[in-house]
């Protein structure tokens, strides 16, 4: 039980990091356009950047996938901008319209580009035997599921007072997170490693 809770904790403190928050901020960039009466969908999105986030963890753990820690460093940011500019670009529109099929597979693609960015690190905290890494692994994934729906419930209770007590409208709260994100991404793109 120990080391679930410590592999769990991890996972926990891997989107609840305040000096790693770019997790947090595709989070709330994915979020911008959802209420609490969209709660299925917006666990379904969670649970499939969950997926796409431990599947490229099992991938790079276990030799199958490995990308230069600059490059996914600088796709990470971009994950972010594109989908903070979809929102830009869809708010006010009716989420109801918006094809789930198409932000799904975008969500589960830009959970594996997450998970690289943190594989270097915890393939260095898990035992070494093939058998003895998917445990950790799931428990891990776990501790990201936690930390991403209180990350979730925290944006649409933010998103609930902001609409009902100060009157934005939704798609008002759209193009301001959106926007505000964006300014928040663009200095990580232009200051990436990348460029030098």
């Amino acid at each position: 039980m120990s080391q679930f809770w410590l592999y769990f904790k991890v996972g926990l403190n891997h989107v609840l990091d305040i000096h790693a928050y770019d997790h947090v901020m595709f989070l709330i960039a994915l979020m911008v356009p959802y209420a609490f009466k969209d709660w299925k969908r917006v666990f379904l999105l969670v649970t499939l950047f969950t997926v796409g986030h431990t599947l490229s963890l099992l991938l790079s753990v276990y030799g199958v996938v490995y990308i230069k820690p600059t490059l996914v460093e600088f796709l990470i940011p971009i994950t972010i901008l594109v989908t903070a500019l979809f929102h830009l670009f869809t708010a006010g529109k009716s989420s109801k319209s918006e094809s789930i099929s198409f932000v799904a597979i975008i969500t589960l693609f830009f959970g594996i580009i997450h998970g690289l960015g943190f594989s270097n690190y915890f393939k260095t905290i898990l035992p070494g035997k093939a058998s003895d890494k998917l445990l950790p692994l799931l428990e891990f994934a776990l501790g990201i599921e936690t930390a991403q729906i209180i990350v979730v419930f925290i944006v649409l209770i933010l998103a609930y007072i902001v609409q009902t007590f100060f009157r934005f409208s939704k798609r008002d709260w759209a193009l301001v997170m959106s926007a505000f994100i964006i300014g928040v991404v663009l200095p990580m793109i232009i200051e990436s490693e990348i460029w030098s």
